[in-house]
C-alpha cells in the first residue's frame, strides 16, 4: 500500500508516492532543518484567524489512494480505504496521550499520531467491501469513502471525549506532513467491512456528539474568541467596581478611589464572580493600573481573593443585555458558521458538529430550530434574537467567486485555457485564440475589476445531438462553484433575466434556435449591460448590482441569427465531432492561468479586428430573410465605375413586390435598409434619406 504526497516546489506541484513504512519512517524521524518543529513553533506566536505560512513548506499526506500525475493533473492510480480523522483542537500533551491511548484501544485503528500543529491527534482506518476488495473506478470510491467516514465517526466518536472535526470526505483530503516519535502503527489492523453503496449519504442522518464544556474559558489555551470574551467580563468587572466605590463615596463611606489596594481587591472579587481566570485578572489589571513595578503584591492580593471566595464564575458583572449578547455570540459561533453570500444576497449556514459540509439557506423552519437548540441549553433566545442577529454585521461576508478566485495556487506555466478549447473540435481556425479571450473576459467579471463594459460576447456551439454541448459548457465551471452555473433563463420574463446578471456565473443558453427574434433582441441588450439596475423583491430601493454572469449557448441548427445590422457579439462554430469531455480539468491551474495572465495585463477585450473576424465567421449561421433572397433575386450591388441607380430601401422594396408578387410588409422598409448596411451595398446620404447605389437583373 502506497500513500501520495503533493510537494510545492516554486509554481509547480511535485506528486510522489511512498510505502507506508516509508512515510512511517519520516513522521517517526524528522529531519535535519526540522519543518515541523519549525512550523509548531511558528504556530504559537500567531493568531488563531492568522495563516501561518511555514505550514506551506511541508508536504501534503494523501491517504486515502494512490495518485500519479497526467497531463490534465491527478489521476486516482488505486484506492487504499483509508479514512482519516482529526481530533482537536486539543489544549496540550496531556489531552493528545489520552486521545491516542483511547484510539489504540480500537483494534480498527490503523495508525495513530499527533498531527503536524501539535494540537490534534490523526486516527487513521481501514475499510473494505465484505468480500475484502475496494473499488478501483473514482465514482465507486467516491461513494464508498463518504460512507466510510460517516461510520468511522460515529465509531470512533463515544469512545473519544473531544470533537472529530468535520471534513468533507474526499480522496483527495490530506494533512501535513507530521513528527511523532511515538506514532503508534497495526499493519494487521481489523478492517470495517461496508457494502459498496450507491448514493452519498444523507446530511441530516447523523449528528455527532458534542462534548459540553462548564467552563469553556479555563479548558484550553486563550484563543481569540476566548479572549474577546474574557475582554468584555474584565471590562463589566471595572466598570462594576468605579460604581461600587462610588457609591459608597456617596454613602458616606471612607474614600477608596485612591486606596491602591481596595481598588484591586475590589476588582478582583468582580472578576472571580465574572469567572475570569486568575491569571487573567493579574495581567488585565497590571495592564489598566500600570503597576508593572508593584505585580508581586498585585499577584499576591488576587491570589487571596480566589483563595477566599466561593461561586467562581456565578454572577459576572455584565448587564442583562451584554450577557445575553454575549451568550448568544458563543453559542452561535459554536454551533453554527453563518456568512452572508454576496452572490445570492441571502445568510447561509450549516451545522459545526454534523455532516454538513455545504452551506444551505436560512428559512423560517431553520430559525425555530436555532432558538429551540439555544432555549435547550437554557439561552433565552427566539427567533427574532436569532433573525436580529443573523442579519446584522456580526456575520462575515462571502462572495464565491472571489474566494475560489483568490485562493488558487500559483500557475504552473502550462497553457489549459487553449487546451480546454482545443477539446471542440471544429474548422474555425480562430476558435482556440477567441475562447481564450472570452475566457479572461469572464474571469475578469468574476473579479468585479471591469464595471464599465461587459463581457457581450458569448460562444455559440452548433451541432448535432449527443456530441456534449451541453456537457462542455457546464465543465467550463469547477465543481465548487457549479451552483452559479445555469442552462435555465427565460427571455421573456425579463426582469428575472437581468437578475440572472447578478445572481449567476456563467449562463448557458441552450436550445439557442428556440429564441424568437424579438428575445434575441432583449439578449443583445443584457449581453452589453455592464451593471443590474433593479429593485429586488420586497425592496423599496433601486439597487445598483454588480454583474457576474457571461455566457454561452448550444444549439442543434445552424441558421440562427437573425440581426439585420451584424452578430459580432457571437463566437459561432460547428461542432464536426464528439467533444472530449473524458479527462479530468485542473480547475485549479485553469483558473490560475487566467489570473496570472490577467495580473500580467493580458488583454481580455475583443478589439476591432476580432470583431471583424467574428462578423465574418458567423455569415453561415445567420438567417436569409425574405427580403435579402429577393434582393439578390433582382438586384445586385454596382460597381463604382457603374451608373447604376440610386435608390431608397422604399423604392426597392416596391421593385420587389412587383415583380414578385409577394408581399411585404411597409413596416419591414427600416429593417431592410439595415440590411442592405450589413451587405455593404454602396450608399450616400441624400436630402430625403440614404440611397444605394444597385443595378437591376433583367
Amino acid at each position: 500500500m502506497k500513500v501520495t504526497q503533493l510537494r510545492d516546489k516554486d509554481k509547480t506541484t511535485a506528486l510522489t508516492t511512498m510505502d507506508m513504512e516509508t512515510w512511517i519512517e519520516k513522521t517517526r524521524t524528522e529531519i535535519k532543518t526540522q519543518p515541523v518543529s519549525v512550523f509548531r513553533e511558528a504556530l504559537r506566536y500567531s493568531l488563531p484567524d492568522s495563516r501561518c505560512y511555514e505550514a506551506d513548506k511541508l508536504p501534503k499526506i494523501l491517504p486515502a489512494a494512490e495518485f500519479r500525475r497526467t497531463e490534465s493533473g491527478k489521476q486516482l492510480k488505486y484506492y487504499n480505504g483509508i479514512i482519516e480523522l482529526t481530533v482537536g483542537p486539543l489544549s496540550g500533551r496531556p489531552e493528545i496521550i489520552l486521545v491516542k491511548q483511547l484510539a489504540w484501544e480500537q483494534p480498527q485503528t490503523h495508525c495513530v499520531f499527533t498531527g503536524s500543529s501539535g494540537r490534534t491527534v490523526k486516527i487513521w482506518v481501514k475499510f473494505t467491501r465484505p468480500d475484502a476488495s475496494l473499488p478501483q473506478k473514482r465514482e465507486e470510491a467516491e461513494l464508498f469513502h463518504a460512507h466510510a467516514y460517516r461510520l468511522a465517526v460515529k465509531c470512533y466518536q463515544p469512545q473519544i471525549p473531544f470533537n472529530i472535526l468535520s471534513k468533507e470526505p474526499t480522496l483527495e483530503q490530506f494533512s501535513r506532513l507530521s513528527h511523532d516519535p511515538e506514532l503508534r502503527y497495526r499493519p494487521d489492523s481489523v478492517p470495517f467491512y461496508l457494502s459498496q453503496p450507491t448514493e452519498m449519504p444523507a446530511e441530516l442522518s447523523y449528528r455527532e456528539a458534542v462534548r459540553s464544556e462548564k467552563s469553556p474559558l479555563t479548558r484550553a489555551v486563550p484563543g481569540y474568541d476566548t479572549e474577546h470574551a474574557i475582554f468584555m467580563l474584565f471590562e463589566a468587572a471595572l466598570r462594576k467596581t468605579h460604581e461600587e466605590i462610588y457609591q459608597a463615596q456617596d454613602d458616606g463611606a471612607y474614600s477608596k478611589g485612591e486606596d491602591f489596594q481596595a481598588v484591586v481587591t475590589q476588582l478582583a472579587v468582580n472578576c472571580f464572580h465574572s469567572g475570569i481566570p486568575e491569571e487573567e485578572t493579574v495581567k488585565r489589571t497590571i495592564f489598566h493600573y500600570y503597576l508593572r513595578r508593584q505585580e508581586t503584591l498585585v499577584r499576591q492580593l488576587v491570589k487571596n481573593v480566589y483563595n477566599e471566595q466561593e461561586g467562581f464564575g456565578k454572577k459576572n458583572s455584565l448587564g442583562k443585555e451584554q450577557f445575553l449578547a454575549l451568550q448568544t455570540e458563543e453559542f452561535m459561533k459554536r454551533r453554527y458558521e453563518f456568512r452572508y453570500n454576496t452572490q445570492v444576497g441571502e445568510v447561509e449556514y450549516r451545522e459545526r458538529n454534523s455532516f454538513r459540509f455545504y452551506f444551505n439557506p436560512i428559512d423560517k423552519r431553520v430559525l425555530n430550530s436555532i432558538a429551540l437548540d439555544a432555549q435547550g441549553e437554557g439561552i433565552p433566545l427566539w427567533d427574532r434574537d436569532i433573525s436580529r442577529y443573523i442579519y446584522s454585521n456580526r456575520i462575515p461576508v462571502f462572495n464565491p467567486l472571489e474566494d475560489f478566485l483568490y485562493h488558487l495556487p500559483v500557475w504552473d506555466g502550462k497553457d489549459r485555457i487553449r487546451g480546454l478549447a482545443r477539446t471542440v473540435p471544429c474548422n474555425n481556425p480562430h476558435w482556440v485564440e477567441l475562447f481564450h479571450r472570452w475566457f479572461l473576459n469572464m474571469v475578469v467579471h468574476w473579479r468585479g475589476t471591469d464595471t464599465k463594459y461587459a463581457n457581450n460576447v458569448s460562444p455559440l456551439l452548433v451541432g448535432e445531438q449527443g456530441c456534449r454541448k451541453s456537457t462542455f459548457c457546464r465543465s467550463i465551471i469547477p465543481p465548487a462553484i457549479r451552483a452559479y452555473y445555469t442552462d435555465s433563463i427565460d427571455f421573456s420574463r425579463k426582469k428575472d433575466a437581468e437578475l440572472y446578471l447578478n445572481r449567476f456565473a456563467l449562463i448557458n443558453i441552450d436550445e439557442f434556435d428556440q429564441i424568437s427574434a424579438a428575445q434575441q433582441g432583449f439578449l443583445k441588450h443584457i449581453l452589453q449591460k455592464p451593471i443590474v439596475n433593479m429593485r429586488k423583491p420586497y425592496a423599496n430601493a433601486v439597487l445598483e448590482m454588480r454583474r457576474y454572469a457571461s455566457f454561452i449557448a448550444t444549439s442543434n441548427l445552424k441558421d440562427l441569427l437573425t440581426d439585420p445590422s451584424g452578430s459580432r457579439r457571437f463566437i459561432c462554430i460547428e461542432v464536426i465531432g464528439t467533444i472530449d469531455t473524458s479527462k479530468a480539468i485542473d480547475y485549479e491551474q485553469l483558473y490560475a492561468q487566467a489570473m496570472h495572465e490577467l495580473d500580467h495585463n493580458e488583454r481580455y477585450w475583443f478589439d476591432q479586428a476580432e470583431e471583424r473576424i467574428m462578423t465574418e465567421n458567423n455569415r453561415e449561421f445567420e438567417q436569409v430573410s425574405l427580403e435579402e433572397q429577393l434582393f439578390y433575386r433582382y438586384f445586385r450591388p454596382a460597381k463604382e465605375e457603374e451608373n447604376g441607380e440610386w435608390l431608397s430601401p422604399a423604392e426597392i422594396l416596391e421593385d420587389i413586390k412587383k415583380n414578385s408578387a409577394i408581399p411585404i410588409s411597409n413596416k419591414r422598409v427600416s429593417v431592410f435598409g439595415r440590411i442592405l448596411r450589413k451587405h455593404e451595398i454602396p450608399s450616400k446620404r441624400v436630402r430625403s434619406g440614404t440611397v444605394y447605389h444597385v443595378i437591376r437583373l433583367s
